[in-house]
């Protein structure tokens, strides 16, 4: 996600007092890709449902504090899964990683963790899950390229992807491709992912800044397209330049006007406030820039779900089922003694 710039992210909705999480298990197996899911018809079928009502979030909370965790040492904090602050609603294991064939993802433990076995990693994986908390693989990062762009990539993309869930219990993907994507083939494999997994499929993205700038990105694009199943977009709003407003105003970033604002082209955009989340660093050596201190973030928060604690940007209406917020990365802010998670966590979930 970031560490280009640092080294180098109607189904059931519990309320933010009640954490219930379930899994179900996959329908059609690990083995059956996009292919042979658009030629039974199925992965239509599955786009289609309540294609005219809301969107249908998965099974977590109504706004959500979602953090990326780190299956690498980046200098921050090496953590567990079962270390990782309880303020957060969804984890997202960063990152699976490209093979030699095209679109096929693969997860290797990087032993620096200190997990003994991958069955230990898995066995944290459900402790969370059984806490209320969903786990997802995120996928690409700041280093890798995940090619998708026809038929046969968009098979091995979701075919490995339902694999991987089963093989670790992962509750869904998190989209986090930095280097171009093609909105009609990852459309294709998501929705093939969706059809393997079913309505409980937890599906976060985190594009960057200028990926979210207009609905006719392919990064858009790919929201709009998978709307129906879509949890939540967390775009980083960091690592970026000024950049346009819902209103056509240029803003700068690290600002409560470049969260708020840049997030309203997207509330404007088509997409449901439910899912929408703000993405920023935990801390400044998170990011190589656009840090802005947590308690900017719950005013940001406060402008676009209640109209206050605005800057100089107002939106026009207020977003009460604003999803959330979203850090890089839960490491970061355990190296800073969680003090991000512990100023907005709460405020998130207190959200009206």
């Amino acid at each position: 996600m970031t560490e280009a710039s640092v080294d180098s992210n109607t189904s059931q909705v519990t309320t933010p007092g009640h954490r219930r999480r379930s899994r179900l298990p996959l329908r059609l197996g690990a083995a059956v890709g996009a292919g042979a899911l658009l030629a039974a018809g199925l992965v239509g079928a599955a786009s289609a449902v309540g294609s005219d009502e809301s969107p249908a979030p998965a099974a977590v909370p109504a706004h959500t504090l979602t953090g990326y965790w780190h299956n690498f040492d980046n200098g921050s904090t090496l953590l567990k899964l079962g270390e990782v602050s309880p303020e957060y609603d969804i984890i997202a294991v960063s990152f699976a990683a490209s093979t030699a064939t095209a679109g096929q993802l693969d997860f290797e433990l990087d032993p620096v963790l200190g997990y003994g076995s991958e069955q230990e990693f898995k066995d944290d994986i459900a402790a969370k899950q059984a806490e209320g908390v969903a786990v997802v693989l995120s996928v690409g990062g700041a280093e890798d390229h995940v090619t998708v762009n026809d038929d046969a990539s968009a098979s091995a993309f979701s075919e490995s992807a339902l694999g991987l869930i089963e093989e670790y219990g992962f509750d869904g993907i998190d989209i986090d491709l930095e280097h171009g994507i093609d909105a009609q083939y990852m459309s294709q494999a998501m929705e093939a992912v969706h059809a393997g997994v079913g309505d409980d499929l937890v599906y976060t993205m985190a594009p960057q800044t200028l990926d979210m700038q207009s609905t006719d990105t392919e990064y858009f694009q790919l929201a709009l397209n998978t709307k129906d199943f879509l949890t939540a977009v967390h775009t980083q709003f960091y690592n970026s330049g000024s950049m346009l407003g819902c209103d056509g105003q240029v803003y700068s970033a690290g600002t409560v006007d470049f969260l708020t604002a840049l997030a309203c082209v997207q509330l404007e955009g088509g997409l449901d406030a439910s899912q929408v989340g703000l993405g920023v660093p935990a801390t400044p050596d998170a990011a190589g820039s656009g840090y802005v201190e947590p308690g900017v973030v719950n005013d940001a928060l406060d402008c676009l779900t209640q109209g206050t604690n605005c800057g100089s940007f107002t939106p026009e209406q207020t977003y009460p089922e604003l999803r959330g917020a979203m850090t890089w990365s839960v490491n970061w802010d355990a190296n800073a003694g969680n003090s991000w998670s512990d100023t907005v966590g709460p405020h998130v979930h207190a959200l009206p």
